[in-house]
């Protein structure tokens, strides 16, 4: 009840406020806010285990992806005709370019069949997600429950509609992938290597003890750097893009509020739609690049540990 009185209070404030820009953006970026994750669960050593938005929305994601593309190789597989068509088309397309452009010109031929798996797995699961929040799904499914359902603050479809759905915006999960990188990056030097001569790769063959020294602290300095950059790169390109999308058509309401809305409406023709639908249309692009960055500072970054003597 407390919680529920805090909700209506917090509503009535920003009601009697008028438009607020900054709050719009954040609830349109954030993470579920404590107030509404979806399932509460417990805390246990001080991190709240609850289900939030931006982790339904990794689920979202794997279920479409593992559907996906398991319906459309079985069907292909069930098929006489060797020649694919159709979305297996590009799906052999993007499997394809991903080996030989990304992962063998990085690995060697020797490893491109053990580490292709995982590459191709970060790409398309990380270009889905960057996709799926693009598609304002969730703020359509807002205007429905506002002229039609009315579903109150506590259900569970109304706690859904809180937080943004491009989970890859969410540093907690671009640092997720990028420590997946992390260790395969070490268990690629090891398979490579061997366990021991991986971390003495770190320092070249022939380096005096004396500058041994010195670049064993700057190279571990460089393993904890790549997974930082992995993170924060694609993280706050996603973040951005739709920061700058919000804030543009926010100029609607500001001026509908402080001259009327017919003056709201001649700077949304005029200025923001426009300006938005470019934005978004080089949102499309950025999905689609961040997507391949990741992945192929994965395959650079494995293929750096396997070919060490390079």
């Amino acid at each position: 009840m407390n919680v529920q009185t805090e909700i209506q209070e917090h509503a009535a404030e920003a009601a009697a406020e008028g438009f607020n820009a900054g709050a719009v953006i954040i609830e349109h970026v954030a993470n579920s806010p404590i107030a509404h994750p979806l399932v509460h669960l417990p805390t246990i050593a001080g991190i709240d285990f609850s289900i939030t938005k931006h982790v339904f929305m990794l689920w979202v994601v794997a279920a479409i992806v593992f559907v996906v593309v398991t319906t459309a190789v079985r069907r292909y597989l069930g098929q006489d005709r060797l020649v694919p068509s159709g979305f297996m088309n590009a799906l052999e397309a993007t499997v394809e370019f991903i080996r030989d452009n990304v992962v063998r010109p990085s690995v060697g031929d020797r490893w491109t069949p053990t580490w292709m798996p995982l590459v191709l797995t970060l790409f398309v699961f990380i270009l889905t997600a960057n996709a799926i929040g693009l598609v304002p799904v969730f703020e359509v499914l807002g205007l429905f429950n506002h002229w039609v359902l009315h579903a109150g603050e506590e259900s569970f479809f109304a706690r859904l509609l809180h937080g943004g759905s491009t989970a890859t915006s969410n540093f907690n999960v671009t640092a997720a992938l990028a420590v997946i990188t992390f260790f395969a990056i070490i268990v690629a030097g090891s398979k490579a290597h061997g366990a021991v001569q991986h971390w003495k790769n770190m320092v070249p063959h022939g380096v005096s003890p004396f500058l041994a020294v010195a670049l064993i602290p700057i190279e571990i300095l460089g393993m904890l750097v790549r997974p930082f950059a992995l993170t924060m790169r694609l993280a706050a390109n996603m973040t951005g893009g739709h920061i700058a999308i919000l804030a543009i058509l926010s100029f609607v309401f500001i001026f509908t509020e402080m001259a009327g809305s017919l003056v709201g409406m001649g700077v949304g023709v005029v200025f923001a739609v426009p300006l938005a639908v470019g934005i978004t249309a080089l949102e499309i692009i950025v999905v689609l690049v961040q997507a391949y960055v990741f992945t192929l500072l994965t395959a650079v970054f494995i293929g750096m540990a396997i070919h060490a003597h390079h």
